[in-house]
């Protein structure tokens, strides 16, 4: 009873007085090497199951960012960095590598890349929960040039199983159980011995039994047999109860957790982070275009769009009457195509439409390298009467310009095609490129090009459409097709036929070459941003136009 007793206290202790911290907090080692960076690394998240609480202390403001991994380790790049890796083994240290590098970075808030940004000032307290599925890492930073803070702790969910409190409360009741029942019987053996008298009548019978049979069971034996079977059932009991209350085996460490989605095959941007990126582009378009100033642009416009809208704005300011670039609006956002490739340039597509859009149009969004942000590179109305091809949102491949596989044709062959098909009547992609009838913006340009050679008595015009190769994208739709979309140049020169004949232009060129008359020739350059979709391969559909627009960028006397 007393062994039954200290076991019963034992499984009891391990419930509550000896019961394990439902939590243990790690932190970084004072000794730690400072650096300007401090990655997080995203096994740590998942070390063990339930939220992690990270508390940080540092001097001045700093910040705390949420990001895939791989574009974490991109951002970083060449810099000098500790990366949080595990727990030591006494789970009281988080262990931490340092990498030597470059001494200070850009600072890192404000970069397309983080999801999620904390900012703070003295200490900040932050539950670590994923913004998606996948693996994320963290990234802790003051302002690239100061060391990150390195007073890091961070509380994980402990394991607070007590396997064997159940079976030893278990035991120890049986262990009891078992000593009354010896105790009884020992008490009820006495009283029917009844001193000698009854010894020698026992041995009467045992006497008078016939010979060669079994003597009859005594109240010792019977003792002898239940005591026994009270500590058979003592070591079934405890064994059975052991058995129900001992866990499965699990994995330790980070391998407890189904592995997390790799990086590839995941879009390089989730909705929260687009819709963030499209309304800083929209900010930065509307300031530039209300105050007529490109330089207002340059945060977030680049490319054919910035040459465009800048010589947009030269000319509006000297003709009141020329027509404004459209307006880039975040608003109402119809679809987004996102790239799923982790290689840089990214390249994603917003399709919006709002106040100042009488169609919707098409914004080509890139991102150079991991520590730039996205630029809005071209705006491209859709034609009327088209339909935007179906693709997924949830992040499509992106196709290099000469790679043609699943296609009728590569994105490179498509843009020549266009472009031939923009200079020439009689192109021979004629047939294998067409548009729609409400939306004739190729024919359109064939016959305004047709009407400024005939009309043009004093002046020989020729005119070429040229494809910038660097600017092709091409991405991958639902049916194994491909949108591309691209810029060509379209030039128009202009030659006089006899010494002493003079060429006018109107006064949008005006603004630009600075007078309106030559006798020594004229050169005007359009930007044209297009779009085009491409069939899969063994379709028998020609390839569509599915958005185009120009913008005058250049004109220069000979």
């Amino acid at each position: 009873m007393l062994l039954g007793l200290l076991t019963l206290l034992a499984g009891i202790g391990q419930r509550t007085i000896w019961a394990p911290s439902e939590t243990f907090t790690a932190s970084v080692p004072a000794d730690s090497a400072a650096a300007p960076l401090t990655v997080i690394d995203q096994k740590l998240r998942t070390l063990h199951e339930g939220p992690v609480k990270i508390t940080v202390q540092g001097d001045g403001n700093f910040m705390l960012a949420t990001g895939r991994p791989d574009d974490v380790s991109a951002w970083v790049g060449k810099t000098a960095h500790n990366t949080i890796t595990g727990v030591s083994e006494d789970e009281k240290s988080l262990m931490v590598e340092h990498a030597d590098g470059e001494g200070t970075a850009p600072n890192p808030a404000g970069s397309d890349l983080w999801v999620s940004t904390e900012n703070a000032g003295g200490e900040l307290d932050y539950t670590w929960t994923p913004p998606a599925d996948g693996d994320w890492s963290l990234l802790l930073a003051s302002d690239g040039t100061k060391p990150a803070p390195v007073s890091v702790s961070m509380t994980f969910p402990n394991d607070t199983s007590t396997p064997w409190a159940v079976p030893l409360m278990v035991l120890g009741s049986l262990l009891i159980l078992g000593g009354i029942v010896l105790a009884l019987l020992s008490a009820r053996r006495k009283v029917g011995e009844g001193g000698d008298s009854g010894y020698a009548r026992r041995a009467r019978e045992r006497n008078a039994a016939p010979q060669g049979q079994a003597p009859s069971s005594s109240s010792s034996s019977k003792a002898t047999m239940v005591a026994a079977g009270v500590v058979a059932a003592l070591l079934a009991g405890s064994g059975t109860a052991a058995q129900a209350a001992t866990p499965s085996p699990q994995p330790s460490g980070g391998a407890a957790s189904p592995a997390a989605k790799e990086a590839a095959g995941s879009p390089v941007l989730l909705d929260a982070q687009f819709r963030r990126i499209l309304e800083q582009v929209s900010s930065a378009t509307d300031a530039g275009d209300a105050a007529k100033d490109a330089a207002k642009l340059s945060d977030r416009v680049a490319g054919p769009e910035l040459e465009i809208r800048t010589q947009n704005y030269k000319i509006r300011s000297q003709v009141g009457s020329y027509e404004p670039r459209m307006p880039v609006r975040s608003t109402k956002l119809l679809t987004t195509v996102v790239t799923s490739g982790r290689d840089w340039p990214r390249s994603v597509l917003a399709v919006t439409q709002g106040e100042g859009n009488v169609v919707p149009q098409i914004l080509t969004l890139v991102q150079q390298s991991p520590r730039e942000n996205y630029k809005l590179m071209e705006t491209t109305p859709l034609q009327p009467g088209t339909t935007f091809p179906n693709i997924s949102r949830g992040g499509t491949e992106t196709l290099a310009a000469s790679d043609k596989t699943g296609l009728l044709y590569s994105g490179e062959e498509a843009m020549s095609g266009l472009a031939d098909r923009l200079t020439s009547a009689d192109s021979p992609f004629k047939d294998k490129l067409v548009e729609g009838q409400s939306s004739p913006y190729i024919a359109d340009t064939l016959s305004y090009q047709a009407e400024v050679v005939k009309a043009g008595e004093n002046g020989n015009f020729s005119f070429t459409h040229k494809v910038v190769p660097e600017s092709t994208v091409v991405f991958r739709t639902s049916d194994g097709g491909a949108l591309v979309l691209g810029r060509i140049n379209f030039g128009f020169e202009g030659t006089p036929k006899a010494a002493g004949d003079k060429l006018s232009i109107g006064d949008d060129a005006a603004a630009l070459a600075g007078g309106k008359e030559t006798t020594t020739g004229m050169v005007l350059s359009f930007a044209e941003s297009m779009a085009v979709y491409l069939p899969p391969a063994g379709s028998t559909d020609p390839m569509k136009l599915v958005a185009a627009t120009r913008g005058l960028v250049g004109a220069s006397f000979k």
